[in-house]
């Protein structure tokens, strides 16, 4: 989830101009990514959780199984999660804050938690029962 949401940050800096200076996206570490400059930081800002999603959505409407739908949920309900969390928590190097810093609504802030919360725990839900109630196989006789 980690790593599709700061590259859809990278994808989109890079896309509308900006010149990456850091990024960080190794497993266990908290990932980011630095511009400098970034002609348009709310394109920047806002890749990352709407890429996100979309990346694991698209991802598990064409591979069509359980595991990725259980995947793209969590993606859903993680990006909203964050971004919550991160407007409570007021930390002004998460994105949440420089979203606002920048000029975004909190308006569409808060729809896009209520969507991707709400469809993410609903879809996660669903599919975590439904892969946690599939009938054990039986261990083959030799």
């Amino acid at each position: 989830m980690t790593f599709v949401h700061e590259s859809g940050h990278i994808i989109c800096g890079c896309a509308c101009g900006g010149s990456l200076q850091a990024a960080d996206l190794y497993p266990w570490h908290l990932p980011y990514s630095l511009f400098a400059p970034d002609p348009h930081p709310l394109v920047t800002l806002w890749g990352g959780p709407i890429l996100g999603v979309l990346i694991p959505v698209m991802a598990a409407a064409f591979i069509r199984n359980d595991w990725a739908w259980f995947v793209a949920n969590f993606c859903l309900l993680a990006n909203g999660l964050y971004l919550a969390t991160a407007w409570f928590t007021g930390d002004r190097y998460l994105d949440t804050a420089k979203l606002l810093e920048h000029g975004a609504h909190p308006i569409w802030i808060a729809g896009y938690c209520a969507a991707t919360i709400g469809f993410g725990y609903a879809g996660f839900r669903r599919h975590c029962l439904r892969i946690l109630s599939q009938p054990q196989q039986p261990p083959l006789n030799p």
